[in-house]
């Protein structure tokens, strides 16, 4: 898979190598042929925000033949991209490559007009310019990141790495996500939305938080009762304090965590396991098929036996 990645003066550093770094790994651990390299439509070297001279970058041909383009940020400003990228990115866009606008790399693809009628996410700190700009896209301020499956947008600066590996989710499957993940050292999926992580970065370490803790302790009892009430007793704190301190940590509520990381669990089993899908639902602890392929349906877009047909690792 081509992946052409826009540069252009101003561009950061980090925005430029998220990308890079988890679809490189994609190819660095064997898990498909996927190949990033940096383009721009400059006439000469790109200098990035932190001073940085970047030469010898692919031209737009690159993004002409490549089936991922994504657009990593935009100026601060908001300023309009220009004839040049907007023609690039709605003939990338017709001729079936897939669009990734990370942060307010969401910007251009507005302006391209492929986000008209659809929801779409960029930088909290954008949010009130971009709804002003582009009145016709609907603004999720919740999500990390909105995929249509032609176009995706992530929300502000880390959120580019959350969806990147969303992106690999959706083509390789849990277990490679989970891989790049792991090289990586990042969480393969955050829940909630983008303001929490600006206000609240989740706990790191489980042995100085008691939430922590718990979310460490459930990731190897999700077969068990994960009620609130159950959950505050292993945390030693009462359900309303949990509850609390639960959202405080995550921006997520106690059950809709397990909820997850059940399903996480699901794809795990359905990807690597010859289980029947009773067994599944009865080891990530759902109770049910029903449901398991409820929950599953909404986190995932697909029943649990179409995901295991896609992404069983034979």
């Amino acid at each position: 898979m081509r992946i052409a990645i826009y540069a252009f003066d101003g561009a950061s550093m980090f925005h430029l190598a998220s990308p890079q770094m988890v679809f490189g790994t994609v190819s660095r651990l064997g898990l498909a042929d996927w190949r990033p390299l940096l383009f721009t439509d400059a006439s000469g070297p790109v200098h990035t925000l932190e001073g940085y001279e970047l030469g010898g970058l692919s031209d737009l041909t690159c993004a002409a033949q490549a089936d991922v383009v994504v657009v990593p940020s935009w100026h601060d400003d908001g300023c309009p991209a220009g004839t040049g990228v907007v023609n690039m990115l709605r003939h990338a866009h017709a001729r079936g490559a897939t669009i990734l606008g990370l942060c307010l790399g969401a910007f251009p693809v507005a302006e391209a007009g492929l986000l008209d009628g659809r929801r779409a996410v960029t930088h909290w700190r954008a949010m009130n310019e971009f709804t002003r700009l582009y009145p016709t896209v609907i603004a999720d301020e919740s999500a990390l990141y909105v995929d249509h499956g032609d176009v995706l947008t992530s929300a502000g600066t880390a959120s580019a790495i959350d969806a990147c590996l969303h992106f690999v989710r959706s083509r390789l499957g849990a277990r490679a996500a989970n891989s790049v993940a792991r090289t990586m050292v990042v969480a393969p999926h955050r829940e909630g939305g983008q303001a929490q992580y600006v206000e609240q970065p989740l706990p790191s370490d489980p042995g100085d938080d008691a939430v922590a803790r718990l979310m460490e302790w459930v990731s190897t009892h999700l077969d068990e009762d994960l009620s609130v009430q159950r959950l505050a007793e292993v945390a030693h704190l009462s359900a309303r304090t949990l509850i609390r301190r639960f959202r405080t940590a995550t921006g997520s509520t106690p059950a809709a965590w397990v909820r997850s990381r059940r399903v996480d669990a699901a794809r795990t089993l359905l990807e690597g396991s010859a289980l029947p899908i009773e067994r599944v639902a009865e080891e990530c602890g759902f109770g049910s098929v029903v449901t398991m392929r409820q929950a599953f349906s909404r986190v995932t877009g697909t029943s649990p036996s179409a995901y295991r047909r896609n992404f069983r690792a034979d």
